[in-house]
């Protein structure tokens, strides 16, 4: 390999190692092709360190330190119980991130995957630099994958410091904030909201809109609102965030509602109001590749830009900024590289909010099929008539089947204990085109949350035994 004014011709490219690239790199390779990933952070992306997977840990502690106080009501009687913040993120860190980086790493040496640190910039269809801190390097390639990601949004009045943070920064904290404000109620801002709450924090979230977590139906957000309110967080909608002015110990945050403004005197305030494409500065425009008015690169059911040997995946492209779509995207690129008749195909793409209780949807809604011209039926089986769910004492919430006249399931919404995972039966169900009877006549076993789904389908069938 010659490094210097010489370009170094290389295969297949991708650019960034996030749930994107490092999934799209593998199966790239899995297909014979000889990769190389372009990374100028760390790899496993925003996700697998300063997102998804940090944050999960964070969410499981804050349960496990709630469990340890409040165990009374199965006769667990704890006294005492305290949190070492510090063994905390000790263990979040090394125990959790590092292990699956690591894994990742691992799995990029099994494939025969070369990695390229610096930031890359496009010169032409088949040619781009890498810039280091101190060098630079060409290299041509016949096939790239853009994968590069996306940032915190910053909004005026709220510069990034050591007491204004954005999501990286809110789960890295030095300390259990006494007073913790909340930018934003979408899905990092309810999730890091809940986590800390149950860690002891006093939190308060402020929402611009009439309501937290959009994304999801109103009664499904109501279960979530009645819990912060259970558990002491302040929720304020309507609220237009205006500055937040740092001093050495605390920041003071002033909102207005209703054109009265108020403040907040609070250890930490983090904004989550949603993320930005990485696509600028990076010769999108040099190469012409095509973009909206957004900023996101516009893609066909492959992946493929406008430019034919280079695809985009993930955040950077239309669509919902989620983990796995950015993986499922790359590996249908991956695929089509190879010549495969693989494409996209989002109808049975869940939604998760590790929020309490934790929400999760795939597929349509009753409402948005009714919006589609179809007559859809909506079945909700309550885990309060779920005997898992009563042992466990977590009975708030629900499944809900969205069916339609043929009975085909064609969406369902999950509120409650062990939502997240139970949505990958019912995405099962949607993406097979599987009907109520097929979920009825599948035998759940007892006692477990699952069961829900089986009753929920002998609801929808008019035939319900449980309820």
């Amino acid at each position: 390999m010659v490094v210097g004014d010489f370009a170094i011709d290389l295969d297949t490219v991708v650019i960034g190692a996030g749930p994107g690239g490092y999934v799209a790199a593998i199966r790239a390779a899995q297909m014979g092709q000889k990769v190389t990933v372009i990374e100028n952070t760390f790899i496993g992306g925003v996700c697998l360190n300063v997102g998804c997977i940090p944050s999960k840990a964070l969410i499981n502690a804050g349960h496990a330190f709630q469990e340890a106080q409040g165990g009374s009501v199965f006769g667990v009687e704890s006294k005492g119980a305290t949190l070492n913040w510090a063994k905390t993120q000790d263990w979040k860190q090394h125990k959790v991130v590092e292990r699956l980086t690591g894994g990742v790493g691992m799995l990029f040496k099994k494939h025969k995957i070369d990695v390229v640190w610096g930031t890359a910039f496009l010169k032409d269809d088949h040619s781009l630099r890498v810039m280091q801190k101190d060098s630079a390097q060409t290299y041509t390639f016949k096939n790239l994958i853009l994968a590069t990601g996306s940032h915190p949004i910053e909004i005026k009045g709220f510069k990034f410091g050591k007491r204004i943070v954005d999501s990286t920064g809110g789960l890295s904290l030095p300390e259990v904030p006494k007073e913790f404000v909340v930018i934003g109620g979408g899905y990092v801002g309810s999730e890091l909201a809940s986590a800390y709450a149950n860690l002891g924090a006093h939190v308060t979230i402020l929402e611009g809109t009439d309501s937290i977590l959009p994304n999801f139906e109103k009664d499904m957000v109501k279960l979530v609102t009645n819990s912060f309110k259970q558990r002491g967080v302040d929720v304020i909608t309507g609220a237009m965030a205006k500055e937040a002015v740092e001093s050495d110990h605390g920041v003071k945050v002033t909102y207005a509602v209703d054109n009265a403004e108020k403040t907040i005197d609070a250890d930490y305030v983090m904004v989550t109001v949603g993320r930005r494409p990485n696509t600028a500065d990076m010769g999108l425009d040099i190469v012409g590749i095509e973009t909206t008015d957004r900023g996101l690169i516009k893609v066909d059911n492959q992946g493929r830009t406008s430019v034919p040997n280079i695809y985009a995946i993930g955040d950077i492209v239309p669509g919902a900024a989620l983990a796995h779509k950015a993986s499922y995207e790359g590996k249908v690129a991956a695929e089509a590289i190879s010549g495969k008749a693989a494409a996209v195909d989002y109808k049975a793409m869940p939604a998760v909010c590790f929020t309490d209780p934790e929400l999760a949807t795939v597929g349509l809604t009753q409402k948005e099929a009714k919006a589609q011209g179809i007559d859809a039926k909506a079945a909700k089986f309550p885990f309060a008539a779920n005997g898992r769910a009563i042992s466990l004492d977590q009975t708030d919430g629900f499944v809900r089947l969205v069916t339609n006249p043929e009975g085909t399931v064609i969406g369902a919404q999950v509120a409650g204990p062990g939502a997240s995972d139970l949505i990958s039966e019912l995405s099962v169900a949607v993406e097979s085109g599987l009907n109520a009877e097929d979920l009825a006549l599948t035998i759940h076993p007892h006692p477990t949350l699952g069961e829900a789904i089986m009753d929920d389908a002998e609801l929808a069938l008019g035939m319900p035994v449980n309820i």
